[in-house]
Formats: C-alpha cells, sequence, structure tokens
C-alpha cells in the first residue's frame, strides 16, 4: 500500500516537472503589422519602400521581428552559419493577396513562410533588385503569376540552395536585360 507521503510527494515531482516544461515552451508570435519604422536587417533601409514581398522573422528573446526587404534575404539568413538565433515564427507576404507589387499591404496577408508555395526564376524581382522567391497562399495564385511572369512553382522545403544563396548570372548583362522588362 502507498503511503498518502509518498503520493503526495509524487504529485509534487510531477506539478513541477509539468510547470518547468511549460515555462521553457515559447509562445509563438503572430505576424505583426508592418511600419515605416522597421529597417531591413541587411541594408538597413525602410522597408515599406521596396517593391514586392517582404519577410519577418521571430526569435526567441527578442521584442520586434528581424525585417527583410525580400524574401529570398529572409530565406537565406535562416540557411547562413551564425545567423538564425531560435527562431519562433517565419512570415511572408501572400503576394496573391497583395494589391500591388509596388506596394504590398503592410498588414493582413501575411503567411507562415512554410505554408506558403514559391515562384522561384519569375522576371519579377525583388526589394534590393535580385531575383526573388515569391510566396502564395494557394497553388492557383501562384499558376497565373507564372503564367504572367514566368518562373515554377516549388514548395517550402524545395527551394534550391543554390537559388538562395547564388548569384551566378545575377549580374550579367543577359539578366540586366530580362530587368528592364518586368512590367
Amino acid at each position: 500500500m502507498i503511503s498518502k507521503a509518498f503520493y503526495a510527494l509524487s504529485l509534487s515531482f510531477v506539478s513541477l516537472f509539468l510547470l518547468a516544461a511549460c515555462e521553457n515552451e515559447a509562445v509563438i508570435p503572430q505576424a505583426v503589422e508592418l511600419t515605416r519604422e522597421a529597417n531591413g536587417n541587411y541594408c538597413a533601409m525602410i522597408i515599406v519602400d521596396h517593391p514586392g514581398p517582404k519577410a519577418q522573422v521571430h526569435e526567441k528573446d527578442r521584442e520586434t521581428p528581424l525585417w527583410f526587404s525580400s524574401v529570398r534575404d529572409a530565406l537565406a539568413y535562416l540557411k547562413l552559419p551564425g545567423e538564425a538565433q531560435n527562431v519562433l515564427a517565419f512570415y511572408v507576404h501572400d503576394m496573391g493577396k497583395a494589391q500591388s507589387w509596388e506596394k504590398p499591404q503592410n498588414d493582413g496577408i501575411w503567411v507562415k513562410a512554410s505554408e506558403a508555395v514559391y515562384v522561384i526564376e519569375s522576371t519579377r524581382r525583388g526589394g534590393m533588385g535580385t531575383r526573388e522567391t515569391v510566396p502564395f497562399s494557394k497553388r492557383l495564385a501562384a499558376e497565373r503569376f507564372v503564367k504572367k511572369f514566368g518562373g515554377r512553382i516549388v514548395a517550402y522545403g524545395d527551394i534550391p540552395n543554390d537559388y538562395i544563396l547564388g548569384d551566378d548570372g545575377e549580374y550579367s548583362d543577359q539578366k540586366q536585360v530580362k530587368r528592364g522588362s518586368q512590367s
């Protein structure tokens, strides 16, 4: 027969264990509105002044997200050694809901990056004028974008590392000609 003291002691240990586990769980932050105060993590420029999709990365022990003027830059941040530290959430603009490429809305069109599909290799350029990974919450919207601007659709986990981190031919004369025909 188990004594009441042993039972009470066991219950206390279980309660302490559960309490400790709850304290270690981080609350996943929601996407926040993009404001003029948001500066790019890499470029230190005002994010809302750039065209194309943006990204926000929330990390543990940071009160505000890290902002990126292009989704591709945020993806690079997550892949580069020593950059991303304790990421809690990663959100991107859903360009299927954007009113325009030049100025996507600052709020209400964020989607979890892992839940989006992406168009890569299109003729549209990101916030800093480089190739972009264009996010969509709906595949149909991505397909319409591909018909208009070219490229191919890939899942979050299928975006090639060399597309995110490489720049082979990115600044050649051939790419310069393509940049001029974005409209």
